[in-house]
This record gives C-alpha cells, structure tokens and sequence, in this order.
C-alpha cells in the first residue's frame, strides 16, 4: 500500500514540477540572475549592418515557396545585405521551378540530390552562404516585415550565440489542435523569456532562429538541426537567446494526426540529440544550464511516464477497501483524458478541452518516440506539413 501511495504522489509532483514548478523556478532565478540581452537599437548605415543569409530546407513546397521567399526578400533590412538560398531536397512538385521563376539575383537554388533531409540540407548549404548571420526559415514561415532587423540586433552582443524568435500559431478553422497548440506556445515563449534572463534558453523554434555563421558545425543527417545547433552553440560558450519581437505567422496542424505524426519525429530526433550531447546534463561543468536542460527537456519529453504512472496507481489504490479519496482520484483523472478525447473528435469545445488534447497528444507521441528510440530507430527525411 505504501509502495503505491508513494509512487503516485512522486509521479504527481514530477509533473507538477515539469509543468508548474520549472517554470515558477525560472521567473524566480531569471528574475535574480537578471542576464539582459545589449541589443543593437540604433539605426546604423548599411555598412555596419551584418550580412544576412536565409537558408530554406523545402520539400515539394510548391504551395508556399514563392510566397516564403518573397516575404523574406520584402524583409526591412537592406536588400544588398540579405540573399536567400533555397535547398530543393529532390522535390517533385515543380518546387525548382517555382524558384528560379523568382528571378533575383537575391535568391539561389540548390538541388539535393538524391533526398536526405533537412540537416544535410542545410550542411549542404553553408558553404554556399556568404552571411555573417544565418538564418533559418521553414518553408512555409512567413515573418514579420521587421523579423530578420529584430533578430540581427541581440547579435551586437558579443556573448550571444544564437537567437529564436517568437512563433505565434494560427487555427484558421479554430480546430481544437489550433488552439491547444497556440495556448502551449504561449506557455513556451514566456518560458523561453525567463530562461533568457537566466542565460539561455534550450529550445528554440526552428522557423525563426538565427546563428553566428561561425559558430556553425555540420551534423549527422539524423540530427535535429533546431535542437543540436543551438546546443553546440552554448557548449562553444555562447548564450542561446530569445528575442520575443522576431514574430513568425505559422498555421497549426488542423488535423490531430498530422500534429501527432509531427511531434513523434521530432521527439524521436530530440532524444538522440540529448543522447550526442549528453555532456551538457553535467552540473559539475554546466551548472544552471545542466538544470535546465534536465527540467525543460528531458524530464518534458519523459512526462509520459509520470502521467501513466498517476493513472496506474491511482487505478490500484481505488480498489482499496473504502478508498474514497483515491476514487476521487481515479474519477479526475478519467475525466481529463475524457475532455482530451472530447477536444479531439468534437468540431467545438472549450479551450481547456483543446489543451488537454495537445498534452496528450504531445504526451503520447513522446512515448511512441521514446520507443522507437529504445530500439535504435531514427528519421532522416520529412514531410511537409499540410
């Protein structure tokens, strides 16, 4: 009976402290270690401004390629300062086409051939950028007129590394996933703020981030480039920040199957990231950033375990002679995954239904990660998001 009581209330409070408790830390030591960004705010001629390089990863993007470029070649920053290349990873769609069409002397293509990925993409690529600063684009982002100009400006700080900007969701259809996804973004970007004010941050959003060309370092084909980059970045010394006015407009997954399929490839490439760059989880060498990247990811991505672990216990101990309490418990804890399915087959519901939809989505697609991670498993190539 003890072993049970115990277990629940241990994996209650890991939760607690993965999605609560972490964060209040954060606000509390951010708040006390107080690490301000020294951006550059002044407008300077063109000469002192660094040279910018989009790099764009695209698959059979033929829906949104052109748009994606243009919105970064109309990006208020000078026009010969700022180039794009496209990688086209063997896309078939008529992407290449689509691209070359563009007629700039602003904008290259690279083909890929055959496919490999996106990592690869891009290690493919920077040999070919001429920019003192790079910045990643999905290809289907599109940014703020100001995106780029608010990204450049924290690299006039000498300690900073790399920088991700703030992606904001949109549901068009108000689908539930949309919703839930845009209510966790907020969550991660205010966390993200906080941890910036710690040093860095260990998550970026890989739709609007930028780099030091040369702090850049190739990476395997199954690395996750948003992940590993910013990692290897804060183990060269150098702060990983956030800077919240660099917005990026994205539209959410509109189908739970299609977010789930998402998040199960990027859990499943982050694990191995955590795996390469294990040296990182050592507070004897890294300290408050080791913490962080314990708290933040991989306890987060191991939630799973603590949210099944509640269920069980609480199922075992509700069988116990006048067990009303844990009844209770039980009871609860079946009308959340109640609401999570509700949010997942209803056209509408309240927000709060939505959230729990995303949780467990994002929940359950780490676990599937995890086990394919158990057994070796790893992912290369993507799909475009539809």
């Amino acid at each position: 009976m003890f072993f049970w009581i115990a277990a629940f209330w241990l994996s209650l409070l890991a939760l607690a402290y993965v999605y609560a408790g972490y964060p209040f830390m954060a606000w509390l030591v951010g708040g006390l270690m107080d690490q301000k960004v020294t951006p550059d705010d002044k407008e300077r001629p063109a000469t002192q401004r660094p040279r910018v390089t989009v790099l764009i990863a695209a698959f059979n993007e033929a829906r949104h390629i052109e748009a994606t470029v243009r919105n970064k070649l109309a990006q208020d920053y000078p026009a010969d300062l700022l180039d794009v290349i496209v990688i086209s990873d063997a896309s078939e769609d008529g992407t290449d086409t689509i691209v070359r069409g563009i007629n700039s002397p602003r904008v290259r293509l690279i083909r890929q051939e055959p496919r490999a990925g996106k990592t690869s993409a891009l290690n493919l690529a920077m040999p070919e950028a001429t920019g003192d600063i790079i910045v990643f684009s999905d290809a289907n982002s599109l940014y703020a007129p100001d995106t780029v100009a608010k990204l450049v400006t924290f690299f006039a700080d000498g300690d900073v590394g790399y920088v991700t900007g703030r992606m904001v969701y949109k549901a068009p259809d108000g689908s539930l996933t949309g919703e839930g996804c845009s209510l966790y973004m907020r969550y991660e970007n205010q966390l993200r703020a906080w941890e910036t004010r710690m040093g860095s941050v260990v998550g970026v959003d890989g739709g609007v981030d930028a780099i030091r060309r040369s702090l850049y370092k190739p990476m395997r084909p199954d690395q996750l480039p948003d992940f590993v980059q910013p990692l290897r970045v804060r183990e060269q010394g150098y702060r990983v920040v956030y800077q919240p006015d660099a917005l990026l407009y994205e539209d959410a997954l509109a189908a739970t199957g299609d977010e789930y399929r998402m998040r199960v490839r990027v859990a499943l490439r982050a694990f191995h990231a955590l795996k390469d760059m294990a040296v990182l989880l050592d507070p004897a060498r890294y300290g408050i950033f080791a913490w962080q990247l314990w708290s933040h990811k991989v306890l987060r991505y191991l939630a799973f375990v603590f949210q099944v672990a509640c269920l069980v216990t609480a199922w075992r101990l509700a069988n116990e002679p006048g067990a009303l309490f844990w009844r209770g418990v039980m009871i609860a804890q079946v009308v959340f995954y109640a609401g999570a399915v509700y949010g997942h087959v209803a056209d509408r519901a309240p927000r709060l239904a939505g959230l729990a939809t995303y949780l467990c989505v994002l929940n359950l697609a780490s676990a599937h990660a995890f086990w394919q991670f158990l057994r070796g498993k790893r992912q290369v190539i993507w799909k475009p998001r539809t």
